[in-house]
């Protein structure tokens, strides 16, 4: 049975995702810190007749990372779809005059070295298999830095850079890499929860560019 994992699972998003694939079939990887939410979520899909299990790890800890995405692999079936999708900590959010080298490291490691474990540890499977997807989800300070969002300002473009380096280097091998820009929060947006997962599920499932935007930058806001 093929896999998702879902980095940064929780019960808005995160849910609807592993709903639209398990729908297809996929089990279900959820994997964020903290172990008993992750429980109640997967009770909530295997209820649903979705396999699936909650792998508790930090983004900020690439061991403890890659640990729980060998065992999601072993234990619910090769990983054949990587989401990358941790909310970014308030403290991310602060204005630029109060950034940090500390808190500036923090939300690279957290949004770029996160990324990079997670597809390093699942990236091997899927071009063995000659198939797999990674899908990237960012707001909007992926593409416009706000002064007053620093850390994801100075962070989410790394990860969107490598995040295209990957698909430009993997095109042709079956393996699609694709990034969905969301700038604002999606109840506030035009489109629910079920429609963006739908549309992850079309990232997914189709080659394309690299960057596809939910709605026009200017209409939201991160």
């Amino acid at each position: 049975m093929p896999t998702i994992a879902i980095i940064g699972a929780g019960p808005n998003l995160g849910m609807a995702v592993a709903r639209r694939f398990g729908k297809e079939g996929y089990s279900v990887a959820l994997v964020s810190r903290d172990q008993d939410k992750l429980d109640g979520l997967a009770d909530e899909l295997n209820q649903a007749g979705i396999v699936a299990g909650g792998y508790a790890a930090d983004v900020l800890q690439p061991t403890q990372l890659a640990e729980a995405l060998e065992r999601a692999g072993a234990e619910l079936g090769a990983i054949s779809v990587l989401q990358y999708s941790p909310l970014p900590f308030r403290t991310f959010l602060k204005p630029v005059l109060e950034l940090t080298p500390e808190l500036a490291t923090q939300a690279f490691q957290f949004s770029a070295i996160g990324l990079i474990t997670a597809v390093r540890t699942v990236l091997p499977g899927m071009q063995e298999a000659g198939e797999g997807s990674i899908v990237l989800i960012n707001g909007g300070t992926s593409i416009k830095a706000r002064h007053d969002f620093a850390g994801t300002s100075v962070a989410f473009p790394a990860e969107s850079a490598y995040g295209e380096m990957l698909h430009d280097a993997l095109e042709g091998s079956g393996v699609r890499v694709h990034q969905l820009v969301i700038p604002g929060a999606i109840p506030k947006l035009r489109y629910t929860i079920d429609e963006v997962a739908q549309k992850i599920w079309e990232l997914h499932d189709a080659d394309g560019p690299f960057r596809e935007m939910l709605i026009p930058l200017e209409e939201g806001r991160e």
